[in-house]
């Protein structure tokens, strides 16, 4: 009888070694994989990875990291390489940073968040805030005018392109403006941010180029100011730095009709009369509508974020928003392209209050005088070279 124990003794002790060296041997096997990831080789790990979350044992197993994150694997290695954080401490950047992609992907609250990471509710609030603010800071690096002649040619051309006419060749962005959903603040001021639609919004107002990259963002302003005069304190409008001269910006009849101080060329309104100025309002549509497939991409993207009230204080709302315009660009210059599923807003572009007093002195003989181009010339194939 004793022997039989003192078997079943060794037996138990061999088992219990065989099992935690193959313990280790899993984990060294998880660190190699960890430490060949390409967009981490030059990072220093400061902190122990919970690799049995399934969410990091698909990014470290380099798995598709869309479905998760909503961001391709070369997106996510530009974004780390662009704010090139080296924490000695903490849970170290790579970390925070999914933690934070993840939060926008899904849209989930931080307790939800903290459970996916296994990782405290405030640390996720910290981590979401921090990052968010990383982002933010970069935004002039991916949001940015073109800086060079040549840079301001190709977007002249690509706009002509859209618009499959020569007349458009001064055309160097398209601008527009949408509402992003939030609770609606508490206190008397709380009924300003509902917007016509009678839902608490913020609103965006943005500039494209012909790609459907952000040139510039403005965001804000409560949901119950017109487009129009979200553009007359945005700083695009007030320093009049862009469009350079002869050139112009596309708009919606939302807008006004400008030439200085900021140009903008809107479409005819309706009811539309002659065949030159429907022609012109067909070609205009073409290339401004660029604009709309841009926000729509970006929503897509971070559908969560801009399809339901977002669940953070509305003064923390247009860092968010920022933070996902950076993220459009990012994905673009990466080839991480989505295909808009959302119909374009109607923010009431024929409500003509952006017009008053303004489109008769400033901007409508321009207008004409460009409708008389469209008229005069022919209409292009899309793939034509405007050299």
């Amino acid at each position: 009888m004793d022997r039989i124990m003192l078997l079943r003794a060794m037996c138990t002790v061999l088992i219990q070694e065989e099992l935690q060296n193959q313990h280790q041997r899993r984990r060294h096997v998880w660190y190699l994989r960890l430490i060949r990831a390409s967009h981490i080789q030059s990072r220093t790990i400061y902190c122990r990875i919970n690799l049995s979350v399934p969410v990091l044992d698909r990014f470290y197993n380099q798995e598709d990291t869309r479905p998760d994150f909503r961001l391709s694997r070369e997106s996510l290695a530009v974004l780390l390489n662009l704010l090139d954080q080296d924490r000695r401490h903490g849970w170290g950047a790579t970390i925070e940073i999914l933690v934070f992609t993840f939060w926008l992907a899904s849209g989930a609250s931080y307790r939800v968040v903290s459970r996916v990471f296994g990782m405290p509710r405030s640390t996720v609030h910290t981590i979401v805030h921090r990052v968010t603010e990383e982002v933010v800071a970069i935004r002039h690096q991916v949001i940015h005018l073109p800086k060079t002649p040549e840079d301001l040619e190709a977007v002249s051309r690509g706009f002509a392109g859209l618009a499959r006419h020569r007349a458009f060749l001064k055309a160097v962005g398209a601008i527009d403006g949408c509402h992003i959903r939030i609770k609606c603040p508490s206190g008397p001021d709380g009924q300003c941010y509902r917007n016509r639609k009678l839902f608490p919004s913020i609103i965006l107002q943005a500039v494209c180029d012909h790609r459907g990259c952000f040139i510039d963002t403005y965001v804000g302003w409560p949901g119950s100011v017109h487009d129009a005069r979200v553009l007359s304190h945005s700083p695009l409008y007030r320093q009049s730095v862009y469009p350079p001269p002869g050139h112009f910006i596309l708009a919606d009849g939302g807008y006004p009709c400008l030439q200085c101080p900021l140009p903008l060329i809107t479409p005819y309104k309706r009811p539309v009369r002659g065949v030159g100025a429907q022609r012109f309002n067909s070609h205009h549509s073409r290339a401004r509508s660029i604009i709309e497939r841009a926000l729509g991409m970006m929503k897509t993207r971070f559908r969560a974020i801009f399809l339901q009230a977002l669940e953070v204080h509305h003064t923390f709302v247009p860092h968010v928003v920022t933070a996902c315009a950076i993220l459009h660009n990012i994905c673009l210059s990466a080839g991480d392209i989505v295909a808009p599923v959302d119909e374009p807003e109607d923010d009431g572009a024929e409500d003509g209050e952006g017009e008053a007093g303004l489109e008769a002195v400033s901007g409508a003989l321009w207008r004409d005088q460009l409708s008389s181009e469209v008229s005069a010339l022919e209409e292009v194939p899309p793939d034509h070279d405007y050299c």
